[in-house]
This record gives structure tokens, sequence and C-alpha cells, in this order.
């Protein structure tokens, strides 16, 4: 058996989940609704308060999927009861980031700003301190689309292992390297 797939899903108390005959699984709470179509060899069942996910049998394929969905559900139960949270910090000098509604404009220490319009489905915060790092934080009940819009924005100027110049992530551990040393 999967070791997450037979895992069941606890369901705190105001979230509602629907299961459609044809295995669309739709997961309402405080901060939202997330709905996900599950494959149809997978059985979803939701009884005393748990969600529970079966599969037919051990074909390499069925195992895959049962570990899978059941991640899936188990993010959007989180995320419409607590949300996702991720923050990145942009280290170097003149290295910025301001939001204006859903548009972020970075500078990067390319020659031009770099505008970048987030989903609707996400809630962006910059913080610029005085002699510190801007700190761009992103909300959302979707981990799966955070997840997506945190690396793309990333990928924009990814941190450089000498100096660490660059987009990470507040909690990242960075592997830095020695610089040129002289000769003796």
């Amino acid at each position: 058996m999967s070791r997450i797939g037979k895992l069941p899903i606890s369901v705190p108390a105001g979230v509602t989940v629907k299961i459609s005959d044809d295995n669309v699984v739709t997961v309402k709470g405080p901060l939202g609704e997330l709905s996900q179509k599950v494959d149809s060899n997978i059985e979803v069942k939701f009884e005393d308060g748990h969600i529970t996910f079966a599969r037919p049998n051990d074909e390499k394929e069925n195992r895959a999927k049962h570990g899978l969905y059941r991640a899936l559900v188990n993010n959007m139960v989180k995320g419409v009861s607590e949300g996702f949270k991720t923050e990145q910090e942009f280290v170097g000098v003149g290295f910025k980031a301001e939001s204006q509604g859903q548009i972020i404009e970075m500078s990067l220490g390319y020659s031009h700003a770099i505008l970048f319009e987030v989903p609707k489905e996400i809630k962006v915060e910059c913080k610029t301190e005085k002699r510190g790092n801007s700190t761009l934080t992103m909300t959302s009940i979707d981990k799966q689309l955070l997840g997506q819009v945190a690396a793309k924005i990333r990928s924009l100027r990814p941190p450089e292992p000498y100096k660490g110049k660059g987009i990470k992530f507040v909690d990242e551990e960075l592997r830095r390297k020695a610089g040129k040393s002289a000769k003796v």
C-alpha cells in the first residue's frame, strides 16, 4: 500500500466536502472553494469526517495515482481552512520589489524594471525596510498555483553561489562557494 495514499484526511470543522458521481472532489471552507478531478480508478469516500482513498489493484499507475490524489485533496483541505504562504527575499544592492495591486515591479540589476502579473487567486504584499532587503509575501488557498508563481519569480534572478545575490526564499539555505584565493 502507498504510505501516503492509505492515510485518511481529517476534515476540520467549517469545511464541507462534496464528491460528485464523476469523481470530482469539491472542498469549501472559510477561505474559499477548490475542486479537483480524481482519476476514475481511484475510489474516494467521505464518511465520519474523514476522506479515504482506495485503489483497485497494485498496478504501477494506480499505486502512483493513489498517493498523488490523496496529497492533492489534503492540500485543498488545508488551503481552504488555513491557507498557504510563501516569502521571498531580494538580496543585492538595488534589488527591490514593489506591488501595485496584482502587478509586481522588480528591480533586479537589469537595465529595465521587470513587471510580473500575479493571478487574482494570490494576495501579494511587498515590504522594503531601510538598509534591508525587500521581502515579497504571497498568500493563497491553492498550494500548487502559489508554488508555481513563486518558482517563476525566483527564476527571474536565482541566487548566485558567491555573494548570494538574487531572489531566494526566506528559509532557504544557499550553498556558498569560496571566491578566488590569492597566491602565496
